[in-house]
C-alpha cells in the first residue's frame, strides 16, 4: 500500500532591525509602567534569524515539495524588504502602536506569510532568534506561542549507579565513572507558553523568568558537583536524562506563566529534552 506523506522544509532567513519598547502616545511613567527597565525612548537593534518551516507533498514531476528558491524569494519580499535595516516602530505602521516583541513580529510575520505562501505548501512553525539567548516559537497547527531563554552552567558529576557493582559501572559508563568524577560546560534552554499580553506584546516578563532560574537552578548548581552538592541529585546516577528532569521539577510550578519544556544540552553534540506534554500523572 502506498502511503502519502508530508515532508517539512525549513528556511532561514536573517536580518537586522531597530526597535525600542516605547509608545509616543504614553507618558515616560506609563511606559515604565508597562515595560519595566526595557523602556526606552531610544532604538537598539538585533540581528535577527528567521526559521520558517512548511510542509507539503513531494510533487511526481519535480521531487520537490516546492522549490526553495521559491520560498526563499516569498521571505525576501514580504518580510526582509520590511524589516531588514530597518527602525521597526517608525517604518511598519502595525508596530506604531503594537509592541516590537519577538511575539508580536512572529505573529505579523505569520499573517503576511499565511497570505502569500504557494497553496502546495502548510505553514507548520515560525522561529525568531531575537537574540543567542532569546527566541520565540509559534507553532501554528496548535496555535501555541512559546518564549526560550538560555542559559549556561559548568558542573561536575560522575556516572555511578547505586544499583551496580563497580565493575558493572565500570562496564557501562567507562571513564564517565571515574572516581574524580568530570565536568560539563551545560547549556540550558528553558521554554516557556501563553498567550501574549495584549499591551506588552509579551508572554511574560524575562526578567522574572530569568530570576526564578538563577535562583533556582544556575546558583544551585553552577560551579557545583552535581553528586554531592545538589540535594535533589544527591544519590542518584548523574545522567544528563536525571539532572534534566530534575531541573524541570524544580521550574514547574514556579515560573509567572506555564513551562513548556526544557532541553538541556550536556555538549554541543548530546541534548536531552523533558515536555510538559510528556508528563504522565
Amino acid at each position: 500500500m502506498n502511503q502519502v506523506t508530508r515532508v517539512r522544509l525549513t528556511r532561514y532567513v536573517a536580518f537586522s532591525s531597530g526597535h525600542r519598547y516605547w509608545f509616543s502616545h504614553l507618558s515616560r511613567e506609563e511606559n515604565q509602567a508597562l515595560f519595566g527597565n526595557l523602556a526606552s525612548p531610544f532604538s537598539h537593534g538585533h540581528n535577527y534569524v528567521l526559521q520558517v518551516e512548511c510542509s507539503g507533498f513531494i510533487s511526481p514531476d519535480h521531487g520537490m515539495v516546492v522549490n526553495i528558491k521559491t520560498i526563499d524569494d516569498i521571505i525576501k519580499s514580504s518580510i526582509s524588504h520590511q524589516f531588514d535595516m530597518k527602525s521597526i516602530n517608525d517604518e511598519i505602521p502595525y508596530f506604531a502602536d503594537h509592541a516590537p516583541t519577538t511575539e508580536n513580529i512572529l505573529s505579523y510575520i505569520k499573517d503576511i506569510l499565511i497570505q502569500v505562501l504557494p497553496s502546495e505548501v502548510r505553514l507548520e512553525k515560525l522561529i525568531l532568534n531575537e537574540t543567542p539567548t532569546l527566541y520565540a516559537e509559534l507553532v501554528l497547527q496548535k496555535n501555541i506561542m512559546q518564549l526560550t531563554r538560555t542559559y549556561e552552567f559548568a558542573a561536575a558529576h560522575r556516572l555511578n549507579a547505586p544499583g551496580l557493582d563497580e565493575a558493572e559501572n565500570v562496564q557501562l559508563f567507562g571513564k564517565c565513572n571515574h572516581i574524580n568524577g568530570h565536568g560539563h560546560n551545560y547549556v540550558l534552554e528553558v521554554t516557556v507558553q501563553g498567550m501574549p499580553d495584549s499591551k506588552t506584546g509579551m508572554i511574560t516578563d524575562v526578567g522574572a523568568i530569568d530570576a526564578i532560574v538563577s535562583k533556582l537552578v544556575l546558583d544551585r548548581y553552577d560551579h557545583r558537583n552535581l553528586n554531592l552538592d545538589v540535594e535533589e541529585l544527591v544519590g542518584k546516577n548523574t545522567t544528563s536524562e536525571v539532572v534534566a528532569l530534575e531541573i524541570f521539577k524544580q521550574l514547574n510550578g514556579k515560573l509567572p506563566t506555564e513551562l513548556s519544556r526544557i532541553r538541556l544540552y550536556e555538549t554541543a553534540r548530546n541534548m536531552f529534552e523533558v515536555c510538559q506534554a510528556d508528563v504522565i500523572l
